[in-house]
Parts: C-alpha cells; structure tokens; sequence
C-alpha cells in the first residue's frame, strides 16, 4: 500500500488464474482472496498484542523490502528505516493470522518463509499458553518443504526470486511467454568459467539455472547429476536448453491461464463461493478465540 486501484484489482485477476490454472481449483482446496474474509485482519490485531517487537525486528521481510542488510539493520535506526511502515513491519503476524485462522497443522513452504512459519508457531504456542491452556485453540503449525526449496534470481544469484523484485527480467512467469522466457535466460546472470558444473557457493549463476532444470525434470535432489548430463555444454547452448525446458512445462498452465482471464465473471465466481466457505470455518475461530480472551 497504496496501490492503484485498477492494477491492484488486475492482479487479483492474474493471481486467481494463475492458481487456478496450476490445479488449485475449488473441487481440490478452499480458495479465495484474503480480503473477501474480514476475520483474517480481526485475528492479526489479537494477535499483535502478544506478538513482540523484538522478534519481528528480528524478520528478514521487511529489510529485505527496503534494500537493508538483513542482519544488521534494527527498527530505531531511523534513517535507514524511513521507508517502512507498521504494515510492513507486522505483516508477518497477518501471514500468522492467515494460517491459524484455518488451524492448518502442515504448511507447504519454501526455505525462505522457514521464519515465518516459525513466527506463526510462536504465536499460537503464546496465545494458546496466555488464553487457553486446557484447551488449546491453535495447533502448531509444521512446514512441509518444497523439494526445490529456494530459487535465486536470474539476475542477482545471491537473492532469491520473487515477484516483487523491480526488474521484470530476474524471474520466470507461469504466464510467460516461450520467447520472454528464451530472453530472460539467455541475460541470466552466470560466470566465465567454461562448462557446467552445480557449484552454489562459486558458481551460483549458473548454480541457479540447475535448479531450475533439476526441479522441473523430478531431480531436485540430485542436480549434480544434471550438471554432469551437460557438463561439455557453453553456456549459452545449456540456456537454450534449460529455456526449451521451462517453457514446455508451463506451455499447459499458460494456455488455461489464458483460457481463464477472458472468463473475468468465473474468477469472480469461484472467489466469491471460496470465501463464502472459508467464512464458516473462520468464523468458528474467531468465536473461540473471542471467548477465550473475553470479548465474546
């Protein structure tokens, strides 16, 4: 925030469709936008008050937003922090909100968001010992970790990828285009050492490319073997093959993205009936967790 109206309500669209495009239709899972769900926001606000400024001082999030370093920034420097807000700063504890609402037990993740998950644990082991200690109101959640567990930018190798980034050309898109994806991965940010080798600590470029490839061909665990299948390749020639790769798995998602966003009246549909549904279970929680407290 602030948003422009009018893109923040486009890339509500694209978002839908790009899960819903990826499988995540509502005869598999309860899906709809946050904000059709009102008891997400009234949970972060409880749980604010026992969420403590130091731990989420602590997150990387918010740092990583304004370009600080992650381990040496703190909230009072001031002058470095003149860009944040409390949304920002506390969204970690909405992420929380999101989760313990449902009083999910597993959550898919990525290594990334470990220290959110964490937070999240934290939060409901806090409550749950200040509120409800016969009955505990939340579970703790557990992560379920992505068997590819961090992607990096193709642009800068020591960040991760995320859609956030400002440059356009440092992620691939399930919505991209064969061609965007030819001429992100040809720019992709490798080395001058000739051959390919999986090396994350001095070749982290081209560490990155391996990832890729290993993770959409069912060899996330083992991309040595990858690099070793390819190893006499230049680079160039290894990332025309890993793009042929990218673009052939997505080339079904993209055609049923597209399919979707002419159909804007069917993403509105599905969202509004998913938060219909998860209104009931939301409700059932904040009933409980008003009563513990004593608002209700």
């Amino acid at each position: 925030m602030p948003q422009q109206p009018a893109v923040l309500m486009q890339s509500r669209r694209e978002m839908m469709a790009s899960l819903l495009a990826m499988g995540l239709g509502p005869e598999r899972c309860v899906i709809y936008e946050q904000s059709r769900v009102p008891e997400h926001t009234e949970l972060a606000w409880i749980l604010n008050t026992v969420a403590p400024v130091g731990y989420l001082n602590r997150m990387t999030q918010w740092k990583s937003k304004l370009n600080l370093d992650p381990n040496a920034t703190n909230v009072t420097e001031v002058a470095d922090t003149a860009g944040l807000n409390l949304g920002l700063f506390s969204y970690p504890v909405l992420q929380a909100a999101d989760i313990l609402l449902h009083k999910a037990t597993h959550v898919p993740v990525g290594e990334d968001q470990l220290q959110h998950l964490e937070l999240a644990r934290h939060l409901a082991r806090t409550f749950n010992k200040k509120f409800s200690k016969k009955s505990r109101v939340f579970p703790e959640p557990r992560p379920m970790l992505t068997p590819t567990k961090r992607v990096m930018s193709l642009r800068d190798p020591t960040k991760k990828m995320s859609k956030s980034d400002p440059n356009p050309a440092s992620r691939i898109l399930v919505t991209d285009e064969p061609a965007e994806i030819q001429k992100k991965l040809a720019r992709a940010v490798t080395d001058s050492t000739l051959g390919i080798t999986y090396d994350p600590t001095n070749r982290p470029g081209l560490a990155t490319l391996i990832t890729i490839h290993a993770g959409l061909t069912a060899r996330s665990d083992d991309p040595e073997s990858v690099a070793k299948e390819f190893a006499s390749m230049g680079h160039h020639e290894y990332k025309a093959v890993v793009a042929d790769c990218v673009a052939e798995y997505f080339g079904g998602f993209r055609g049923e993205y597209e399919r979707l966003m002419k159909e804007p009246e069917l993403l509105e549909e599905i969202s509004r009936k998913g938060g219909e549904k998860a209104r009931i279970t939301a409700r059932e929680t904040m009933r409980k967790v008003k009563t513990v407290v004593g608002l209700a």
